[in-house]
């Protein structure tokens, strides 16, 4: 199933189920009024969503075109970022003479979870002077994870699977980093594609708790990169283990891969500015990609043109 949410002027906006091919839509009801309700009671509730899901298979629904969308989950209990892909890292550390960090455990932050932003909105950052940069990454969605859960019983507990561009404001992190601290400033709102998918929708590219589809990037129209997502060196399924090992997790919990890096760089870029920074930093000793500015554009997309997840496509503009 693959389910989006339309902006009624409500601040978790109307649950819709979407159409095979993206073009039609139909409400989820009175008893399933956004995704987090749904979430909350996903067993009670998947009778109804999968007749409506056979109805529009089948060719019913109004048309998506024109249907003002939100991020399919616009705020929620809970959003846990990993670091899941290990070049990312080793560039990061290499470029700027980090020490490595030593844990055999996955790397996991949390993060704003009050608000999403559209996939099409603007982007608004109070200073270019911050270093305004992107990240790709894929995500998935949680139903309610019980304390201790362990790796081989976490996929279980994914109900949908996301992707999200994870905003980060690359002057302030080494700041806040260095207090040994969490993030705060550095990370202000992500933004997310528009359809939430049931892993099913995947097929064969979801295999061993990751995506195993190419997350592709352009800024200003130009690509970027198209690194794959099968590149973690830990499953989401090991990431909900690892956030659950002290704390159960509610239904609507987002856990982020953490940007898609690939080591054939040199060949699919990167889904970062600061990852290509690093390179440019290895290979020429100095920097040559500058951050993004207003009026700059970025578009995400997985697998073929729009993908499962259909595409973010924002302008950066200055906070008013």
């Amino acid at each position: 199933m693959r389910f989006a949410t339309r902006d009624n002027g409500t601040p978790d906006g109307e649950l819709l189920l979407v159409s095979p091919d993206m073009r039609r839509c139909m409400a989820a009801g009175r008893d399933w009024p956004n995704l987090l309700a749904l979430l909350e009671n996903w067993d009670a509730a998947l009778p109804a969503v999968q007749g409506i899901a056979a109805r529009l298979a089948a060719g019913e629904g109004a048309p998506l075109d024109g249907v003002p969308l939100r991020a399919p989950l616009p705020r929620t209990w809970q959003w846990l970022d990993g670091s899941a892909f290990p070049t990312h890292g080793e560039l990061m550390q290499q470029a700027f003479n980090h020490a490595p960090i030593e844990t055999d455990k996955p790397l996991m932050y949390q993060g704003m979870s009050h608000q999403f932003l559209a996939p099409t909105e603007d982007a608004p950052f109070p200073d270019e002077a911050d270093g305004i940069d992107f990240e790709g990454e894929f995500g998935v969605i949680t139903g309610a994870v019980p304390m201790g859960c362990p790796a081989e019983e976490a996929l279980a507990h994914v109900r949908l699977i996301v992707l999200i561009n994870d905003w980060s404001l690359r002057t302030i992190a080494p700041l806040e980093m260095k207090t040994g601290f969490g993030w705060v400033q550095a990370k202000p709102a992500c933004s997310v594609a528009p359809f939430a998918v049931t892993p099913d929708m995947l097929e064969n590219a979801w295999r061993d708790g990751r995506v195993c589809l190419p997350l592709t990037v352009e800024v200003n129209g130009a690509w970027f990169g198209s690194p794959k997502g099968d590149a973690m060196a830990y499953g989401f399924h090991e990431l909900i283990a690892h956030a659950a090992r002290t704390r159960s997790l509610p239904a609507g919990t987002i856990i982020g891969s953490g940007t898609v890096s690939n080591a054939e760089h040199a060949e699919v870029g990167s889904t970062c500015i600061s990852e290509r920074r690093a390179i440019e930093k290895i290979a020429h000793g100095a920097f040559r990609t500058p951050f993004l500015r207003a009026g700059d554009r970025v578009r995400m997309h997985a697998g073929e043109q729009g993908g499962p997840f259909g595409a973010i496509n924002q302008r950066v503009v200055r906070a008013t």
